[in-house]
């Protein structure tokens, strides 16, 4: 990227797991980034870890799902860094339960933080992306999108996300903007392990039971999600957009 301007990107639930690895990556990958998550002081250690290196990031809080923290976000982001043009869709809970047991709210709180948050991020992003004639976005949805058993709520998300992202690759690209997704397949992260211990799964056998059903043999990791991302925003992927990229470890969801 040594030849183009320096891009700002703001990435959302950055402060830990695939958000930090993707925050990190594109710093090093010449961006300005701004971490975001919906704790400010929790991103610290991700920003100290890109400056450290040489890079210019800053710490961002914000609920992705309040439509007025958004837009007082993005408006710091361009005052401190520049105008955003790399936007990463990652905010998301988890709030999992057989579909009899499911309660209202854990509908909503996963409703509200992966598809209205992707879309209030986007539709503020998107100005300063036209404006530039040149944007990404790279969309965070998942293998759950195509059915998993007690994430009704989550698989609906992220299935909403795919065509989301199909969509705004229409809109938007008559204006240099490219939309994508990434469906990671098992990743090691701290919600995982959290979502093992909390079911009573020891993890550590959890990752090795499902490594022996991946082609790979292997668990994903967050990086494996960063490079990923890392293509998709960069300027040599100009020529893809509206895509669906499992990072799975093999064909098979």
């Amino acid at each position: 990227m040594s030849d183009s301007p320096t891009r700002v990107a703001v990435v959302t639930g950055a402060a830990r797991g695939i958000g930090a690895a993707v925050a990190q990556r594109l710093a090093a990958d010449g961006m300005a980034v701004a971490v975001l998550d919906l704790d400010e002081a929790a991103c610290k250690p991700v920003v100290d870890a890109i400056t450290d290196a040489g890079g210019r990031a800053v710490a961002v809080g914000a609920d992705v799902s309040d439509s007025a923290q958004v837009e007082a976000a993005v408006a710091r982001v361009a005052a401190e860094l520049g105008p955003p043009t790399v936007l990463v869709n990652n905010a998301g809970v988890l709030r999992d339960n057989l579909l009899f047991k499911m309660s209202e709210s854990d509908w909503d709180t996963v409703m509200d933080v992966h598809l209205r948050g992707a879309f209030l991020m986007s539709k503020a992003v998107q100005a300063h992306m036209t404006a530039q004639r040149f944007g990404r976005i790279v969309n965070l949805s998942s293998t759950s999108a195509l059915g998993n058993r007690g994430q009704a709520n989550y698989s609906a998300a992220k299935a909403g996300l795919q065509g989301f992202t199909k969509t705004l690759a229409i809109e938007l690209g008559p204006f240099g903007v490219t939309v994508n997704a990434i469906g990671p397949g098992f990743i090691v992260t701290e919600m995982t392990k959290t979502t093992a211990e909390r079911v009573g799964v020891d993890f550590e056998q959890a990752k090795a039971q499902i490594a022996a059903e991946i082609p790979v043999r292997r668990p994903g990791m967050p990086e494996d999600i960063a490079h990923t991302v890392s293509f998709l925003a960069s300027e040599g992927a100009g020529y893809v957009s509206g895509q669906v990229i499992y990072v799975a470890g093999g064909p098979k969801a």
